[in-house]
């Protein structure tokens, strides 16, 4: 940490009154606070943050007299590097440590990195892992759970428990219909699994459909099974839909709309998608001679989201009695699961299309299945799921999905769009005159969103060959609705002007040194769609040129200029 960014730091932490998600203030006047180690444990199990030794959250986070700078660095080196006998934690994180001078006093820095996925949780000695691991939550320091420690300790284990045998089950439970699908597919497209077999246990087995014995494996019952929640009751998707924005609405009724979606994992993915969908706003447009009708979210989207959910979610024993739930709100879709992140997969890479699966028994028989209106299988396992869903809202002009992953739980968010879709329709009918191909959508929507857009730029945000884009754009120039610009670089036409502003100029422009703004605020004064000025917001932060005013979680998270 820089002298600059200490300023900025307990400048945002005076503003706010306390210390956050990012940094633990201790006065730490003549020694070491016990409960720091708490701290240390919570943010390296976390996403790493700051101690700041030597200020007084109590009174303005202003520098304590005679802090007893020698003997609080001594104190926690020797917490980490005393010896076993007096080693404070387990698994413990790297960190940074430096004195610096802050308004005419010396205080104590101490940056902690969050530990490697493989060594995780960290824990307090004294206390053991399963009392003494914490998470950082905001300004405090939470225990973590026994499915956190779980999620944790298998992180970067395959796991094993979609190859258990189902207790009590037999191949009678298994559908018939189902089997002969899987098996007919098997077959369709040469598998050497079952390449010379006759005998339809033995089959079922080199699937990992049963075991040697011909007991049905939990991935074959979830699958293929006829109704997989007598085993398992809880394993179903339950859509719930609400009147407002939140659960706890006290003046209305707690649902509108409920469905427990159950049945093999294919007929759990195609209603629970049907029951969002009937809970959501459909907009009807006309071009030509054809009226059409698009959902605010994309039909896709939805079965992705929720295909996702079932398949990669957590099945182990901790977890087996928690569902997958789909919560609809008046402005937005989240479809939580249990099950945090696995095998590596961050918020950061989860959009590289790299395939990681947990439950690699369940998804090869997914993979080899379709679903009922014969759209495809309900998994690909290519990791091109997460790219196809920013894909499809996107080129929609809809804020991208919003990915929030917890310890032992993942969500994904997806806000409903109406007002979006039916903006972008007339303006693609007053800009082109024709009927666009779906690209062409795309494109127009990018360069609307950017105000210059580049093939390699639609590439990779939009996922098309790039080729297709070239000719997309050059349709687009020939329509006169775009400008090329440079080799491979485009804008909107002279009579559609110049864009406004860009999402960065959107951002500095609305935010202040005295009133936090939320891009929310912003997004409705701009037009510019909130997916893009959260990514832009991100980078502005990193720059150091914005600061936020909570957690990334937080629902109320707010902008401002540092002072």
């Amino acid at each position: 940490m820089t002298p600059n960014e200490l300023e900025q730091t307990v400048a945002r932490l005076r503003r706010q009154g306390n210390d956050d998600a990012l940094v633990e203030v201790k006065a730490s006047a003549s020694s070491l606070p016990s409960d720091i180690w708490e701290s240390v444990c919570a943010f390296g199990n976390t996403n790493g943050g700051t101690i700041i030794l030597g200020l007084s959250e109590n009174d303005n986070f202003k520098p304590v007299e005679s802090f007893a700078l020698e003997r609080v660095r001594d104190q926690f080196v020797s917490g980490f590097e005393g010896g076993r006998q007096r080693e404070k934690l387990g698994n413990a994180p790297q960190y940074e440590l430096q004195r610096m001078d802050f308004e005419g006093a010396q205080v104590l820095v101490i940056e902690i990195s969050e530990v490697e996925a493989r060594f995780k949780p960290c824990y307090l000695h004294s206390r053991g892992i399963s009392n003494g691991a914490y998470k950082r939550v905001d300004d405090k320091d939470m225990r973590l759970s026994v499915t956190e420690i779980y999620e944790m300790q298998h992180a970067l284990e395959v796991s094993q428990a979609d190859r258990n045998v189902v207790d009590d089950a037999s191949e009678r439970d298994l559908d018939s219909g189902l089997v002969d699908s899987l098996l007919a597919s098997e077959k369709e497209k040469g598998s050497k699994a079952i390449r010379g077999i006759e005998d339809r246990r033995t089959q079922l087995f080199r699937l990992n459909v049963v075991d040697s014995q011909g007991a049905p494996r939990l991935a074959g019952v979830l699958a293929l099974g006829q109704y997989p929640q007598q085993f398992y009751p809880k394993l179903v998707v339950d859509v719930a839909a609400h009147p407002g924005i939140d659960k706890s609405d006290p003046d209305g009724p707690r649902f509108v709309d409920r469905v427990i979606c159950e049945g093999p994992l294919r007929e759990v993915i195609d209603d629970g998608t049907a029951a969002v969908a009937r809970n959501l706003r459909t907009l009807s447009f006309v071009e030509g001679t054809q009226r059409h009708d698009v959902l605010e979210i994309p039909r896709e989207v939805l079965r992705e989201a929720i295909a996702n959910a079932v398949i990669h979610r957590e099945y182990g024993s901790l977890f087996i009695g928690q569902s997958v739930s789909v919560d609809v709100f008046s402005d937005r879709v989240e479809i939580t699961n249990p099950g945090g992140l696995w095998g590596g997969k961050t918020l950061d890479n989860i959009a590289d299309g790299q395939s990681r699966c947990r439950n690699s028994t369940l998804m090869k028989l997914m993979s080899s299945m379709q679903l009922r209106d014969g759209s495809g299988a309900p998994a690909e396992g290519q990791g091109g799921g997460i790219r196809l869903m920013i894909r499809e809202m996107r080129t929609r002009a809809l804020d991208e999905p919003r990915f929030e992953a917890g310890v032992d739980y993942f969500k994904v968010v997806l806000n409903r769009g109406g007002a979006e879709l039916s903006d972008n329709r007339a303006w693609f009918h007053q800009v082109s005159g024709r009927s666009l191909e779906r690209i062409e959508e795309a494109v127009l929507v990018e360069a609307r969103r950017n105000s210059t857009v580049s093939v390699k730029q639609l590439h990779e945000q939009l996922g098309y060959d790039s080729d297709d884009l070239r000719a997309a754009l050059g349709r687009l120039c020939d329509d006169g609705v775009l400008v090329q610009r440079d080799i491979d670089t485009f804008s909107l036409g002279p009579e559609e002007g110049p864009a406004a502003m860009t999402a960065r100029e959107a951002i500095l422009q609305h935010l202040s040194t005295e009133e936090a703004v939320s891009l929310r605020e912003i997004s409705e004064t701009t037009g510019k769609a909130l997916g893009t000025l959260r990514a832009e917001a991100a980078q502005l932060v990193r720059e150091g040129l914005i600061e936020p005013t909570a957690s990334t979680t937080s629902r109320n998270r707010k902008y401002i200029l540092p002072s």
